[in-house]
């Protein structure tokens, strides 16, 4: 039957997902101050931390040094994120045999909306606790899962209890479990807005939620407006299985700062090949390549260009970060990395000539691009079957030996929550 109590949504979560992986293959870890991110003897950071790990103050984005000192005993692994990403695929496979409506925010969580599988699974907690099952069952690892009426309460419902957690949120109870939390617990509030809120004399979610809202809205915009709608549990979002992927790039810190260009430019074509891959792959092509660069006294800066074609061809992409990386000052740079956004459907059309087919450059470029994509498509079925490295651009190859590479940060950028 359909649920009376307006419970549907899950939000459910992996404890620790990286460090768990790991120490579920590795059993010899079990109870160990585990992470997953760069060596502590260069400028690698943390990406994830086992709960036992988090006991000495660790947390993900830490430089790996500073968490040794907190924990000598801390192993720390290199990161597989495609292990983690088949992992990914088992869970959220578990999830769309009691929903199709999915929405994955990350490799380790995603909100579920069981409206209308009830009749099939029973309501939203039977649901819970039968994923939070099958996920032990089948992977050997453990799930946090909120219940809640709306996304922001079952998000905030699968902290709660955390790790091994199983919360409910019934209506009738928002407000008895929101008033007492920090306000830094809405979504929307980071330490900038609640040091604000602070100075207001609001601390506490309960604070929040007895201003009046057209003051908040005053003080904070169009946010203000929101957050005060979270502070009473209102959320309107509904799940939505596609979501709408913004933007995906890549970045690395370097072991030792490089100034060389060569060796930059080297390295920045190996982000364009992975970047085009992995929108190829996605059914995906970009029109705005924005390259990121951050100097050794950690200033940072970035360089924009939007094609007037979007596409997911490397050498393109290449072409456009090789010339934004060329208008940058020369220095020394710690870190080096290439995003592309304004993403489409390569099923979008696509212009073919302007100016009633008068040739122009735009439209050999289009040929061009037509070419090199029938050659990438037999590139792409070698890579995809027999693993990543197989075919590379032979200029790829030397960064084997530049200096810098084995600090590896991955980045894969989805406009979601966090």
């Amino acid at each position: 039957m359909p649920s009376e109590s307006g419970l549907t949504i899950l939000h459910v979560d992996m404890d620790a997902f990286y460090a768990s992986v790991e120490v579920r293959d590795n059993p010899s870890l079990a109870g160990l101050p585990v992470c997953v991110g760069g060596p502590a003897t260069r400028r690698g950071v943390i990406s994830a931390s086992s709960y036992e790990a988090r006991k000495f103050g660790i947390y993900s984005a830490m430089p790996s040094a500073q968490a040794r000192q907190l924990c000598p005993d801390l192993v720390i692994l290199p990161p597989d994120f495609d292990k983690y990403t088949r992992v990914s695929r088992q869970i959220m496979a578990i999830f769309r045999r009691y929903t199709p409506m999915v929405e994955p925010l990350s490799l380790d969580e995603a909100f579920l909306d069981i409206a209308g599988s009830e009749r099939l699974f029973g309501d939203a907690i039977e649901v819970g606790k039968r994923i939070k099952a099958d996920i032990l069952r089948e992977t050997n690892l453990v799930a946090s899962v909120g219940v809640a009426p709306t996304k922001f309460l079952a998000k905030l419902a699968s902290d709660l209890d955390k790790p091994d957690g199983f919360r409910v949120i019934q209506k009738g109870e928002v407000r008895e479990v929101l008033d007492p939390l920090p306000v830094r617990k809405i979504f929307g509030v980071g330490p900038r807005t609640a040091k604000r809120l602070e100075g207001m004399g609001v601390r506490t979610v309960s604070d929040l939620a007895s201003r009046d809202r057209a003051e908040v809205g005053r003080e904070f915009g169009a946010s203000g407006l929101w957050i005060h709608d979270l502070a009473h549990g209102i959320d309107p979002r509904r799940v939505s299985p596609r979501r709408e992927e913004k933007s995906h790039g890549m970045e690395r810190t370097f072991v030792d700062d490089i100034s060389d260009r060569e060796e930059l430019q080297q390295i920045l074509l190996s982000f364009c090949e992975e970047v085009a891959f992995y929108l190829r792959d996605k059914g995906l092509r970009g029109r705005t390549v924005t390259l990121k660069a951050r100097y050794a006294d950690f200033r940072t800066i970035t360089r924009t260009k939007t094609l007037d074609v979007a596409t997911n061809l490397g050498p393109r992409l290449y072409t456009v970060a090789r010339g934004l990386l060329e208008k940058i000052e020369p220095g020394a740079l710690r870190l080096l990395g290439v995003q592309v956004s304004r993403l489409e459907d390569v099923r979008t059309a696509v212009q073919e000539t302007l100016f009633n087919g008068t040739p122009n450059s735009r439209d050999q470029w289009l040929e061009s691009s037509k070419k090199l994509a029938r050659a990438t498509e037999s590139i792409d079925k070698l890579r995809k079957r027999y693993g990543k490295g197989t075919v590379v651009p032979a200029s790829v190859l030397q960064q084997i030996h530049l200096k810098g590479l084995d600090g590896t940060d991955r980045k894969i950028e989805v406009d979601g929550e966090d």
